[in-house]
């Protein structure tokens, strides 16, 4: 049985619409939720239970977690709060709170684990959670697709698309791709994962012979976290190819080569946030819950 979280004091600072939407799900939940990095008219989002902080003088010493962003920054230095006309550098996070604080962030790097143990404060990264990726790599399948649909002058049925990696994202993007009629081709470097793409009904073919078939493709999604798309392979697509790249940085594209040869590629990232902030919301809430529920169990 699930031991009760939604009394918890949480305090969230920064983020998009994923977390106003998290953080008024936690607390219609029961949970005491704080908000610090909001002061534009984004603050009408929040229910009337949601206490609005100024600064870190008004924050209170512990809380069962201290929620940052996904991703936690953009520049390393200061925390990501798009509706926050100033700055909250991350080193401001970790000065203000003890040790008895734990600090949940989204992708987090060597900078803040760095951080984080400088000031003996416990960090979680929420992203890692298999709960999180999974749930949310239905969102950004869809966004994929809408921007696929919407980019394109020809319609995604009947469409050769090649889908670049076998992970979470690559598999529900490639089981959508085929749903709407898509000719779904699968590219991996595992035997296991062209086995398992094979047995799902697309055609498969291995990342290292990507050059004997690349031009083939009228829509190309890359989900893997590493340079594949680069130059010998650019110089072999469709001149109206359309790739959509939906890794993370550095993402999978020569994104300068593809500019110079004048093939249009859009990087997608964050999409949950951007095509279904209310559902990543949602996935942000429950995940954050499973955690301190977890961490209930082994006190």
């Amino acid at each position: 049985m699930s031991i009760s979280t939604y009394t918890k004091k949480i305090l969230f600072i920064g983020g998009d619409l994923r977390q106003i939407h998290a953080i008024n799900k936690l607390a219609d939940k029961g949970s005491f939720v704080s908000v610090l990095g909001f002061d534009g008219e984004e603050k009408n989002f929040f229910s009337k239970k949601i206490q609005i902080l100024t600064d870190f003088s008004e924050a209170e010493t512990s809380y069962d977690a201290i929620v940052l962003p996904l991703p936690y920054s953009t520049d390393g230095k200061n925390i990501n709060t798009p509706f926050f006309k100033g700055t909250i550098s991350v080193s401001e996070v970790f000065e203000n709170f003890s040790t008895k604080n734990r600090i949940f962030a989204g992708r987090c790097d060597p900078k803040i684990k760095a951080m984080a143990e400088s000031h003996r404060i416990m960090l979680v990264d929420y992203l890692c959670r298999e709960e999180l990726a999974v749930r949310n790599a239905i969102p950004t399948a869809e966004g994929a697709i809408q921007i696929a649909m919407s980019e394109t002058p020809f319609t995604v049925h009947s469409s050769r698309c090649l889908v670049i990696g076998n992970g979470r994202i690559g598999k529900i993007l490639s089981k959508m791709l085929f749903g709407i009629g898509g000719k779904v081709t699968v590219a991996a470097r595992k035997k296991g994962d062209l086995a398992y793409a094979s047995a799902m009904g697309y055609d498969t073919v291995s990342v290292y012979s990507l050059d004997d078939v690349i031009d083939t493709f009228d829509i190309i999604f890359n989900t893997a976290p590493s340079l594949i798309l680069d130059f010998d392979l650019l110089a072999k697509v469709k001149k109206n190819v359309l790739i959509i790249d939906l890794a993370s940085k550095p993402g999978g594209v020569d994104f300068d080569e593809a500019r110079r040869l004048g093939i249009k590629v859009i990087w997608a990232l964050s999409l949950p946030g951007k095509v279904a902030a209310e559902t990543a919301g949602d996935i942000i809430c429950s995940t954050i819950l499973n955690i301190l529920d977890e961490m209930e169990v082994k006190q």
